[in-house]
């Protein structure tokens, strides 16, 4: 089914089957070519997390919105930008009863979910007096004027919030990125602080040889290139260079046959060239920078090759790629060790930012300390109000255990004679 594909694998690849009636044409492949071929089993194939808060819910809508054979029909003849637009959201008014019903009952198991995610939140800082009404405003994937009733308006405002966060989703990812190797040079830069003149000098010949050891690395392909892929169709597949061609190694790729590659596939592609600059043994090969690698690779790839923006590439796509000049005589590939992730005026705005941020700890560390100091001190008060109040009953009890015996005479005798 297209539509599942389009929908889902543009909503970062949540479903990656589609119906057999709209699967793809097998691509015929010479099986003498190819080393232990065996066929993917795609019902075992599980649909990545896409990150998102609400990916449970959102995968949870598509597979009962899948079950009804007229919402089915209507989104297998739809386009990526019909699905986009939201236009075939009215079309929900006309699926069955018994699919509403359990529409309904997802929407209000996810606003159940909501208001305890809120009411957790509030509590962790000891708010009172919450609206579940008006806090549920900041969820933008579902209707929160009707909590008990999945309308159109709930799956178009779940597509277009599905789509808008994952657009961002990269750029996110870069960001972190940065952040992260800031906060490396940031916290290298601290540490050299606190050495002798001749131990950071050490440290520094450390740092500069442990560059120089991960930037001597052999030279890494033009991602999506010939000489790329022609590198994967030999190492990883184990067919003969002389024997390339694309559209047998588009088969081979696409994992769960759905006439597509999206972009976990494409990633997976990328793997060997990685392995030239990481290895996880080495002290001098961050594996984060590994995984920033891999993610600009794919991105370039799909910027090159999936002309419809639609974060999928077809057979028709990848075909057409390797038509062009660049596939066959691509620029030299640029790694992140050739590459400047921040500018040092970047840097004294990140440092900035985390000099307010330790301010404002320390203030509330601070202000913690004083509550903890006081509570201690009222609990102290307390327990020696319990102490006095102890003493003081004691003090009662004898004097009531005294009024309890008789009095005796002078002497110590009592003036009660015994009977002879």
């Amino acid at each position: 089914m297209k539509w599942r594909t389009v929908l889902l694998q543009y909503c970062f690849l949540l479903v990656t089957c589609i119906l057999t009636a709209l699967e793809a044409v097998p691509i015929d492949i010479d099986k003498t070519k190819v080393e232990n071929a065996r066929p993917v089993d795609s019902a075992k194939i599980e649909p990545p997390d896409t990150g998102l808060y609400y990916d449970e819910y959102l995968k949870q809508v598509i597979d009962v919105l899948e079950t009804d054979n007229h919402f089915r029909e209507k989104l297998q003849k739809a386009d990526i930008e019909e699905i986009k637009s939201g236009r075939l959201s009215k079309e929900l008014d006309l699926v069955s009863h018994h699919v509403r019903t359990k529409l309904d009952e997802l929407k209000r198991q996810e606003v159940a979910r909501l208001r305890m995610l809120i009411k957790a939140k509030l509590d962790s800082v000891q708010d009172t007096g919450m609206d579940h009404h008006a806090l549920l405003k900041q969820f933008d994937h579902l209707n929160h004027l009707n909590p008990e009733k999945f309308e159109s308006t709930d799956l178009d405002m779940l597509i277009k919030a599905a789509t808008s966060d994952l657009e961002h989703y990269d750029k996110a990812r870069h960001d972190e990125f940065k952040k992260y190797e800031m906060m490396k040079e940031h916290e290298r830069r601290e540490y050299l602080k606190t050495l002798n003149e001749e131990k950071r000098k050490e440290e520094e010949s450390k740092f500069e040889e442990m560059k120089r050891k991960h930037e001597n690395h052999p030279k890494v392909n033009h991602p999506g290139s010939k000489d790329q892929l022609k590198e994967v169709w030999e190492e990883t597949d184990g067919l003969d260079p002389n024997d390339f061609d694309p559209k047998t190694f588009f088969k081979l790729h696409d994992v769960n046959s759905d006439g597509f590659l999206d972009e976990q596939e494409l990633e997976a592609l990328f793997t060997k060239e990685l392995e030239k600059v990481y290895d996880p043994k080495n002290e001098e090969d961050d594996m984060v920078e590994m995984e920033e690698e891999r993610l600009r690779m794919r991105e370039h790839v799909m910027n090159e090759v999936d002309t419809n923006k639609d974060r999928l590439v077809t057979l028709e796509e990848f075909l057409k790629a390797t038509e062009k000049k660049e596939f066959l005589e691509p620029d030299s590939w640029e790694t992140l060790d050739q590459q400047q992730f921040f500018t040092e005026e970047e840097l004294k705005e990140y440092e900035n930012i985390i000099s307010i941020q330790e301010t404002e700890l320390k203030k509330k560390a601070n202000e913690l300390q004083k509550q903890k100091e006081e509570l201690q001190r009222q609990h102290d008060q307390l327990e020696a109000q319990k102490l006095e109040y102890r003493q003081v009953l004691q003090q009662m009890e004898q004097k009531k255990l005294q009024q309890e015996i008789s009095p005796s005479v002078p002497g110590g005798e009592s003036k009660i004679q015994p009977r002879i």
